[in-house]
């Protein structure tokens, strides 16, 4: 099976883990590491749609620049924290794991299961 797409950042333990299970049951997934190759707000949009949740949810609200740009305001809107998450990618939570029109935030890591079930 390789019909499973990661956004992840190689270097996050979450996301080695992601791929440890998924290794170990022969499961194939590509991999797009989009604090490298950036990230573009249309996709992230699809990637909160598939997977059913705000940005506000898909917040990492551990980065330190969570509270330099005050995102924890109610009043920052889905829109401008779809922006910066474009702008910087660190602010979006990894790892997430996409399977046709599904996807979920894969925290923990065992949330990948519910994409393999079908």
């Amino acid at each position: 099976m390789s019909d499973l797409t990661i956004y992840e950042k190689r270097t996050c333990s979450t996301c080695r883990n992601l791929y440890e299970l998924l290794t170990e049951r022969g499961i194939d997934a590509e991999r797009i590491q989009y604090h490298v190759e950036g990230i573009d707000e249309a996709t992230i949009r699809e990637l909160l749609s598939k997977a059913g949740i705000s940005a506000r949810e898909a917040l990492r609200v551990r980065e330190p620049l969570v509270a330099e740009l005050n995102l924890l305001d109610e009043s920052v809107s889905d829109d401008r924290l779809i922006a910066l998450m474009s702008e910087h990618p660190q602010l979006l939570q990894r790892p997430i794991v996409v399977r046709g029109e599904r996807a979920v935030l894969a925290r923990p890591v065992e949330r990948v299961l519910e994409l393999l079930d079908d």
